[in-house]
């Protein structure tokens, strides 16, 4: 509170509505301190009520203003109970449905700081982890919306890589016996794709899970994430010989007999493919099963991706933009004993 000349109280409680204002999805790169929080003090300003972070998410769904999606009217109110009311139709719609929150029953700003928390650790974090930090009831809690954020990791109708890209497969699982090369019979095979820049360094990566090393799964998931025209540059797998008449330049380094180590001949791969083993390990403990790992894939290109960011804040703002477009993803489902999605040929 403060004093005005003529003896009138005036609250400046307001202030954190002032600074998540209607430009805060505006066009262009989003700017720290006008579209997303700096420092955590700032997340703390900004997000201190549940108006607050309902109002953000709003303007994160709906840039351009609110759209029902009953009528296409885009003017509305907000009712008692928090939901928007369509001037022309009168129909309510909530500000998280059809999106990765639907159906939540914890407050908006718990989620909000489930977010910060995720994406302010820059190697991940674990349920167990978020549960302590949160004080959630249950690890099955922690363990869920883990889960549902990882949905929110991958964006919809994302830019494909392009330049020169290396690509390889490698296995996730414990130590096999009796099995040799790509054998296998209970790990994981993944493929990995990585921009290899002009100036040797690595740009961004594209993982994804297949049942077989075959043209059909490999050539396949190439043409998904890889630009026409790029330059893919693989190993000697005769799996991968599809690819010049899908329209790529295509370089085989054929591996066995060169003196050259792997790790050498096709630098980007082999270190994404240990870095991702060794985050695993370290920050889940080896114990990702094969249903859920593709969403664990989705998480390790989010970070890797944005290894080089140096506003967190700007990570906790891609995710909630994200968590907005991507459909809902209930408990149900996320214990499916059904196969999760691998890529398809």
């Amino acid at each position: 509170m403060t004093e005005h000349p003529g003896g009138l109280s005036i609250s400046l409680s307001l202030a954190q509505h002032v600074v998540v204002r209607a430009d805060v999805a505006a066009p262009g790169h989003p700017v720290a301190g006008r579209d997303y929080p700096r420092t955590l003090m700032e997340f703390d300003e900004w997000f201190a009520s549940e108006d607050a972070c309902s109002a953000y998410l709003q303007r994160l769904r709906w840039p351009a203003g609110f759209v029902c999606p009953g009528c296409g009217a885009t003017s509305a109110w907000r009712t008692g109970r928090g939901l928007l009311r369509c001037s022309g139709c009168q129909r309510q719609t909530s500000i998280v449905a059809g999106t990765v929150l639907e159906g939540t029953r914890k407050p908006l700003r718990t989620w909000f700081q489930a977010a910060w928390y995720v994406t302010n650790q820059k190697l991940g974090v674990s349920a167990l982890g978020l549960q302590r930090v949160l004080g959630l009831g249950s690890y099955q809690t922690a363990w869920t919306w883990l889960h549902k954020l990882r949905r929110a990791m991958v964006r919809p109708g994302r830019d494909r890589l392009r330049g020169l890209v290396e690509a390889d497969e490698t296995y996730v699982g414990g130590v096999e016996r009796g099995v040799d090369g790509r054998q296998t019979h209970d790990k994981s095979i993944v493929i990995i794709a990585v921009e290899v820049l002009p100036s040797g360094g690595f740009g961004r990566v594209r993982l994804a899970t297949v049942p077989r090393a075959t043209r059909s799964h490999l050539v396949g998931f190439i043409c998904d994430v890889v630009e026409p025209g790029s330059t893919v540059r693989t190993d000697g797998l005769a799996a991968y010989k599809g690819l010049e008449s899908q329209g790529y330049r295509h370089v085989q380094r054929v591996l066995l007999g060169r003196r050259a180590p792997a790790h050498v001949a096709m630098p980007g791969v082999h270190r994404v493919a240990s870095l991702l083993k060794r985050w695993l390990l370290g920050t889940h403990q080896g114990s990702v099963t094969a249903k859920h790992l593709p969403y664990y894939l989705d998480e390790f290109a989010f970070r890797f991706n944005r290894r080089s960011s140096r506003a967190r804040g700007l990570l906790f703002y891609r995710l909630l933009q994200q968590a907005v477009e991507v459909e809902p993803a209930p408990y149900r489902t996320l214990v499916s004993t059904r196969p999760q999605p691998t890529h398809k040929p």
